[in-house]
């Protein structure tokens, strides 16, 4: 029997902040000991179900209904993230003419907690007929899906964290759980690197964390750069105009040997316009080499509690090519709070 809106009102009202509280850690509890289970009872199952990922020659293909429907969609999504071709088949709709998306050389993985969807047969068997090995992810090894199955990964049996034990909750996280497991132990076992990473996240926050500094530094004339011997009056004059907080001190060579800051400025307040760059400066500035990722450069400025850094040439480190700025990190959504 469903509440209407006023019954349901009537009952929020009865909980207090403190019961939310507990009842809501009560379930992560549930969901992590469940995914403790999980990882203790992992057996040969699991480097089998790799071996056949890795061998295969065509695609990964996903299949579950209902709830282990949505969790097969994100499994297929992260499959195809992390560099395993792979997409989510409906198994209702593999039943009625969808089979075709199937193909020799594919894997299948299917998702039924009680291992006896009946809307999965077909796909199954399906996938049998092509030679096409079947990855069963299911709470019940003798379940038909177990017995079709070319390896059968088995769940705990766990209750479900909804009161009533029914609605799917603990077993759909065991479920996204073991789907990323076997996602980056396949993307370990091909070598993944993070530049192939980049190229299959080019938009997002995954994009931008794993962006080249290069792609968004300040360069050129923006670069706010003086000499050792310049006047602080005139490294006043570069720092108002760049904008950045910051000045890089450099040698006769073009190399790099100290920063000014801000912070430097009013340390050193006394007698300031009385002296040169090199009489200020701090020297061996935190620097980047060129191609260092955001997300690394963030976490060297959030560490040292600075706001720029000055990227280095790859080819002659101690010579500046750019500058990145905390702001410009920002810009692409990235914030102490993401550390």
């Amino acid at each position: 029997m469903f509440y209407d809106i006023k019954q349901r009102l009537a009952l929020r009202s009865n909980l207090t902040a403190e019961q939310m509280l507990a009842h809501g850690r009560s379930v992560l509890a549930i969901e992590a000991s469940a995914l403790t289970q999980l990882g203790d009872q992992l057996d040969e199952s699991f480097p089998q179900a790799i071996e056949l990922l890795l061998a295969t020659s065509g695609r990964v293909i996903v299949s579950g209904m209902g709830k282990s429907g949505h969790v097969a969609r994100k499994m297929a999504a992260t499959f195809s993230s992390t560099g395993l071709p792979a997409f989510f088949v409906h198994p209702g709709e593999a039943a009625h003419g969808d089979l075709g998306m199937i193909t020799p050389g594919d894997v299948l993985v299917a998702l039924s907690n009680s291992g006896a969807t009946s809307e999965l047969q077909p796909i199954m068997r399906h996938a049998r007929l092509l030679d096409c090995p079947v990855i069963g992810i299911t709470s019940q090894r003798g379940s038909p899906m177990g017995q079709i199955a070319t390896v059968c990964l088995t769940l705990p049996r766990v209750r479900e964290a909804c009161p009533a034990n029914i609605s799917p909750t603990t077993t759909t996280t065991l479920m996204l759980a073991l789907g990323d497991a076997l996602a980056v132990t396949v993307m370990h076992a091909h070598g993944i690197s993070r530049t192939q990473l980049e190229l299959l996240h080019p938009g997002g926050s995954i994009g931008s964390r794993l962006l080249p500094v290069d792609k968004m530094m300040h360069e050129g004339a923006e670069l706010p750069l003086v000499s050792a011997d310049a006047p602080m009056q005139d490294v006043l004059v570069i720092m108002t105009e760049k904008s950045f907080g910051i000045a890089g001190v450099i040698d006769a060579a073009g190399r790099l040997i100290g920063t000014i800051t801000d912070g430097d400025l009013r340390r050193k307040i006394d007698g300031l316009l009385a002296r040169s760059a090199g009489d200020v400066m701090t020297a061996s500035p935190k620097t980047i080499p060129g191609g260092t990722y955001a997300e690394d450069a963030f976490a060297i400025m959030t560490i040292n509690r600075i706001t720029a850094l000055f990227v280095m040439d790859a080819d002659a480190p101690e010579r500046p090519i750019g500058l990145l700025h905390i702001h410009d990190l920002n810009r692409l959504g990235m914030t102490p709070a993401q550390q």
